[in-house]
Order: C-alpha cells, then structure tokens, then sequence
C-alpha cells in the first residue's frame, strides 16, 4: 500500500505543479508569465523531484503510461500496474482538485485545470504527436531504468526528457503523454462547461499506444540479458 500511496501523492503533485504553471503563469496569462518553456520546465521539475522522492518506494512512474510500459517490459506484476495505476488516477483528480480550488476566482485566461485538447480537425495530428511523443519519453525511461542505464541520474534523464516533450509538444495538445494527467483536468473543466471530456479518449489510447510501442522497441534493441 506504501507504494500506491507513493504514486498517488506523486501524481497529485506533478499535476498540480504542472498544469498549476499552465493555469497561472503560462502564455497569454493576466500573470507575470514563464510561457511554454516555464510549464515545459514546470512538468520536468515536478518529475525529477519527485523520483528522488518516491523512487525508493515505488520507482515513481506516477503515469499510467510509464507503469504500462514496465509492466509489459516484465518488470512488474499485473496486480501492481493495475493499483498503480488506479492510484494515478486517484492523485491526478486531487491534484485537479486542488488546482480548481486555487484557480477558480483567478482571472485565468485558460481551463482552470489545465486540460489537454486540440483545434477542431486536428484528430489525427493530435494521434500522432501524442503517440509519438510518448513513445520517445518511454524509450528514455526504459533506457535510463534499465540495470545499465543511468542509476542515480535516471530521474533527471527522464525528468529532461519531460521538459524537452513539453517544449515541442505544449502548441499541438497541451501535452499529456500520461492519461492520469488527462482525467483529473478533464473531469474539473467540465465541471466549469469544458469540452475536454470530449476528447480526452485520444490521451489515453495514444499515450498507452506509445508506451506499448516503446516497450516493444526496447525489447529489441536492450543489450542487457535478462
């Protein structure tokens, strides 16, 4: 339960610094705003200090993505990627919540949770970057995770990685790369009238594609033997 429990409040906190920083200080924002780069470095932050938090716990994948992806590497049971990922969820809707609490009586000139969503017509360019971008940001966490890849500095390798994602991804989507990141924004923009309920079924099948992909990839090109 510690591990969950880790996962839960990990997420809560990368949703709540992340898409706090969109909400608050990102571009276009009644605030002194950080801009894309800002949020961009407000998710990769929120990243790295998690995992040199809760790595020791529960390895800090606070992403449905990111468990998906190791549980199909074999490096965790079905019983542990399915309670992780439940957590996620759980700390992204808190983490949501929170944020919603803070941002409602603000003057933001965005979704107050700072959901994930595309310009009408961009379905498949939404389909494709989310894919995309996720599969890159696994092959990093695979790699880096991996029992030769970077040990201590893997949070910061996967952390940057975030932070790089960000900064190309952030104009097309938002970026999510991590449904529970998706679901928790989602349910609090529509309370507020929002559309991204509607389409928040691409950040999870794309993100998840990605991470399955990755997974596939790494298999093939790991020099490690098992």
């Amino acid at each position: 339960m510690k591990k969950y429990l880790a996962e839960m409040i990990g997420t809560m906190v990368l949703v709540l610094m992340g898409c706090g920083a969109a909400v608050f200080a990102g571009t276009t924002q009644p605030f002194a705003e950080v801009g894309t780069l800002g949020v961009a470095f407000a998710f990769g932050l929120s990243v790295i200090a998690m995992a040199y938090t809760i790595g020791k716990i529960s390895g800090c994948h606070i992403n449905p993505a990111i468990t998906l992806g190791v549980f199909l590497s074999k490096r965790m049971s079905a019983k542990d990627a399915g309670m992780y990922i439940v957590f996620q969820i759980i700390g992204a809707i808190i983490g949501s919540a929170i944020l919603y609490v803070l941002a409602k009586n603000s003057g933001s000139s965005t979704t107050l949770t700072g959901a994930n969503g595309f310009a009408e017509g961009s379905l498949v360019t939404a389909l494709v970057a989310e894919t995309v971008f996720t599969f890159i940001f696994l092959l990093v966490v695979l790699g880096s995770t991996s029992k030769n890849g970077a040990g201590n500095f893997a949070g910061l390798a996967i952390g940057l990685t975030l932070v790089l994602v960000h900064i190309v991804c952030i104009p097309i989507t938002g970026t999510s790369v991590n449904p529970a990141r998706s679901i928790g924004p989602a349910i609090f923009d529509a309370i507020q009238g929002g559309k991204a309920l509607c389409q928040l079924w691409v950040f999870i099948v794309a993100p998840f594609l990605g991470a399955a992909i990755a997974a596939v990839v790494w298999k093939a090109i790991d020099t490690d033997k098992a």
